[in-house]
């Protein structure tokens, strides 16, 4: 008879650890949108279930399950975890107490627990938790004092623990002494220096005493109250010149030296980028209603926006931007928001300020209570006036000379790359404001630019841009042409519904279909009522195909659509463009070999990325 011993590598044995404690999570949760499906206990290695991220040693360093609608209660076994870097179950309905066995995750580096319904207290184990740089656990119903283990926690950068039910003292020593009110705002009963509400038994705190002049000091031979007034008078002055310095001192050896993109810059709301504001993202949380889904004021190719008002009472617009984090990114994002920030123009929409954490990128606008052109035409409720016919004119005026200013007076120049009626917002007076520009792309016009992923709008998009994947002012004067399209007819550049009349679905085949038969009448929005001038609508229309043309070099430059508009030099310009549209329609009439081949022009979609028609 033989006995059969072998020994389980150290690695399966592990595994089998991990895959029990993610497994025991999993029983313990409720799962409504069988997010954890692939959490199949009979596989040994965890690390081929979705929302778990392995090391090449296949180790578990990641469990992300936020924004899951998971319910349930934790499970002491997570704290076997021990390679675990991040643990994400923010915005959940997740209850019960938190475990102080995360405590033994010594290698956690965020701990993401904010936005459900933990109670209980804080664990006094976090604080073995050396490697920590993030804790937000706000938005909970954890009571109980703050442990003054967490001060141990050099490596903490981003505490959050806000909208609780904490009591006692907040401490201010260690790792504490970086933090401000902002991240123990809105709990039961907490006291300290850092809330500004003193402990009970403990003295009020006071102001600095009064400043109190040295006595007067006579010159020899001189006037001593002259020489009084004089040295109180210089002694000021130097206490008001020095005083920021020796603040800012003090402030540079309390707070260690932050990078721009590093997230303690997160903690101190007031950091400015010239006159451009940092915020914080429980700023922009608190502002937006944890960015709630009824704020929602548009989405687009490069993220949501949502309307937000804060603390001061102002109402703002926040992009939050849906982009991929990679190494080196923070700093492509201050450049981007310094050259953003940079232009300057009447018909530009104004960039406010920004927010930037490891795993947020957002900006602030100022809010533009009509809306965008896009809004106005299709979307205005009953109850609202449509655009009329002078307002229009502005509009088209206002956004041509705002996209000249970033082509013509930024460096380096500024490419739109999805020009549209959604993108010109409108202020209280209804002049056009030219949102979203810099965020595709900045670029410099010594060399041409080549895109990886053409981005725009079905209709909008110039076809060198879409065939190549190059882009210049040109692509924008396209997308304007197309706007002004837009803004005379009141229709989509793209609109299936126009199959149903035997229609194209392009909006600048239509158009040309129409003029090609004379029927200038049924290009107006009807919302218009006639109330109109012809000659105006046709001058329009001109300055639409002009830029609308299939070659770049042939369209205008927006500096010249400018001067087209205030009347000087559409006709000849028309003139030109006519001669030449006879000719190439004589070249099309003339027959040609194989003239019966249909090219499928769709090839070309197949890496495109795209927004949809708004």
């Amino acid at each position: 008879m033989f006995i059969l011993n072998f020994k389980v590598p150290d690695c399966m044995r592990s595994c089998f650890k991990t895959g029990d404690a993610l497994h025991s999570l999993r029983t313990n949760l409720q799962d409504p949108n069988n997010v954890l499906q692939s959490w199949d206990p009979t596989l040994v290695n965890p690390c081929t279930w979705f929302h778990v991220t392995c090391n090449n040693d296949n180790s578990v360093i990641r469990v992300d399950l936020g924004n899951a609608a998971l319910s349930g209660q934790l499970v002491p076994q997570l704290g076997q975890l021990k390679n675990l870097q991040y643990l994400e179950l923010y915005s959940n309905n997740i209850t019960g107490p938190i475990p102080s066995d995360l405590g033994n995750l010594t290698n956690l580096v965020s701990l993401d627990l904010y936005l459900n319904r933990f109670t209980g207290p804080i664990p006094d184990s976090l604080g073995k938790l050396s490697k920590l740089r993030f804790l937000r656990l706000n938005n909970n119903s954890l009571s109980g004092p703050i442990p003054m283990s967490l001060t141990n926690i050099t490596a903490l950068q981003v505490l959050d623990l806000s909208n609780n039910h904490l009591s006692g003292v907040v401490p201010d020593n260690g790792s504490f002494s970086l933090f401000t009110p902002i991240s123990f705002a809105n709990n039961l009963d907490l006291c300290g220096p850092v809330t500004g509400h003193p402990c009970p038994g403990s003295p009020p705190f006071s102001p600095p005493p009064p400043f109190v002049p040295p006595p007067p000091i006579s010159a020899p031979g001189g006037n001593s109250a002259t020489g009084a007034i004089a040295g109180g008078v210089a002694a000021g002055a130097a206490l008001l010149f020095a005083a920021p310095a020796i603040a800012f001192a003090w402030w540079r050896r309390r707070k260690p030296q932050e990078f721009f993109f590093d997230v303690p810059a997160e903690e101190d709301p007031e950091v400015h980028l010239g006159q451009l504001k940092r915020f914080s993202l429980r700023e922009l949380q608190v502002a937006t209603d944890t960015f709630s889904n009824k704020n929602i004021l548009g989405r687009g190719g490069f993220g949501k926006v949502y309307k937000g008002r804060l603390a001061d009472g102002s109402l703002v617009a926040v992009k939050r931007l849906k982009e991929e984090r990679t190494p080196g990114g923070e700093l492509q994002f201050q450049t981007e928001v310094e050259m953003i920030s940079m232009a300057v123009h009447r018909n530009l929409l104004r960039l406010r300020g920004f927010c930037m954490t490891p795993t947020e990128r957002l900006l602030v606008y100022p809010y533009m209570a009509n809306g965008s052109v896009a809004s106005c035409l299709r979307e205005r409720p009953p109850h609202q006036e449509p655009l009329d016919w002078p307002t229009r004119k502005r509009i088209a005026l206002g956004s041509a000379r705002g996209l000249s200013y970033l082509h013509d007076h930024c460096d380096p120049k500024i490419i739109h790359r999805d020009v549209k009626a959604a993108n010109i917002l409108l202020d209280e007076e209804f002049e056009a404001v030219v949102g979203d520009f810099g965020l595709a792309k900045l670029m410099d016009y010594k060399d041409t630019h080549v895109t990886t992923a053409v981005r725009g709008t079905i209709g909008h998009i110039a076809p060198e841009y879409l065939s190549t994947g190059k882009s210049s002012e040109k692509t924008d004067v396209f997308g304007y042409g197309i706007m002004l399209l837009e803004l005379i007819t009141g229709q989509r550049a793209f609109d299936l519904a126009r199959l149903a009349n035997d229609d194209d679905v392009m909006l600048l085949d239509w158009v040309k279909g129409l003029l090609k038969e004379k029927k200038l009448e049924m290009l107006v929005d009807p919302d218009l009522q006639n109330n109109y001038i012809e000659a105006e609508v046709e001058q329009l229309i001109q300055v639409a195909l002009l830029c609308t043309q299939g070659s770049p070099m042939d369209r205008p430059k927006m500096s010249e659509v400018v001067r087209m508009l205030e009347g000087d030099g559409l006709a000849e310009r028309w003139d030109e463009w006519q001669k030449v549209e006879v000719l190439r329609q004589e070249v099309e009439l003339a027959p040609h070999p194989n003239s019966d081949w249909i090219v499928d022009s769709t090839e070309n979609l197949h890496a495109v990325e795209l927004s949809g028609p708004r």
